[in-house]
Formats: C-alpha cells, sequence, structure tokens
C-alpha cells in the first residue's frame, strides 16, 4: 500500500559506537554525539544538554564499573519523532544509585544532574550479555529536527 503524499513516515535514526573503558573516552563520546545531532539537526540546546548528561554516564561507566580489563562501553543514540534517546551500557552488574551529595562532596552528583535535566531515565539490565544499560530521553522540538542522516 502505497503511502499518501500528505503522511510522513518516520523512522528511528540510530548510531552506536563502542568504546573502551578509559577516561579518554569520555570525551571522545562527547565529540561522537555533538557530531551526530548536528547530522540528524538537533537543536544546539537539546544536544549540550545531550552531551552533558551522556558524559556523566560515560563517566560513572568508566569509574565504578567494576569489570575486567578489555571491556568496552556501548553507546546508542536514538532519534524517534520528538525524543532523542541515549543509552550507555557496561558489562558490570553493579546498578547506580541516586544519592545526595552534601555541599562539600567533589563527587556524586551525577545521576541527580540527569534525573533533573532529563525528561525520563532509567537503568536495566543488558538484554543479551552481563552488565546493564542506563538512558535518558530528552525531548525534540519537531519541525526543528531535518531529514538528513
Amino acid at each position: 500500500m502505497a503511502v499518501p503524499p500528505t503522511a510522513r513516515t518516520v523512522t528511528p535514526k540510530d548510531a552506536e559506537w563502542l568504546l573502551p573503558r578509559t577516561p579518554r573516552s569520555v570525551g571522545h563520546s562527547r565529540v561522537l554525539l555533538r557530531e551526530q545531532s548536528r547530522s540528524w539537526g538537533i537543536p544546539d540546546e537539546t544536544t549540550w544538554t545531550a552531551v552533558l548528561l551522556l558524559s556523566e554516564l560515560m563517566t560513572n561507566a568508566c569509574v565504578h564499573a567494576r569489570v575486567p580489563p578489555g571491556r568496552v562501553i556501548g553507546t546508542r543514540c536514538v532519534l524517534l519523532a520528538d525524543r532523542l534517546r541515549v543509552e550507555v551500557s557496561d558489562a558490570s552488574r553493579d546498578l547506580p544509585r541516586l544519592k545526595l551529595a552534601s555541599r562539600d562532596d567533589e563527587a556524586g552528583r551525577g545521576l541527580v544532574l540527569v534525573a533533573s535535566l532529563a525528561d525520563a531515565w532509567d537503568v536495566h539490565p543488558r538484554a543479551y550479555g552481563i552488565g546493564k544499560t542506563v538512558w535518558f530521553e530528552l525531548g525534540v522540538l519537531l519541525g526543528k529536527v531535518s531529514d538528513a542522516n
């Protein structure tokens, strides 16, 4: 059946990266997400927030995931209609927990930031293999996203 010319078929735009579990991958993931967002036409403000939150999740995966050497961190970004979903998967079974950091703590605010700025977020065991996936979603203004891949 043909799609009428006035109907718009929305197909997801999907990008995935496997990065080594090193501190350098945090910066690398930010660059990859910025470039991908630009190619998808995501507004700068949404991109900035997504890059900040990705940086927090990648840092957690690099610093807190207790896994054997050589394991990688998987990152996936999906744009569908009016939302951007970003996922970070690692091989650790330890689930992140929100905690309240005191004024003098130098760390411990990452997930609070994710919970505050994301429209939704959660963590779940990986469907295949060991570990977990932490994800967040941000709204994307319709009409501001180009159809370019």
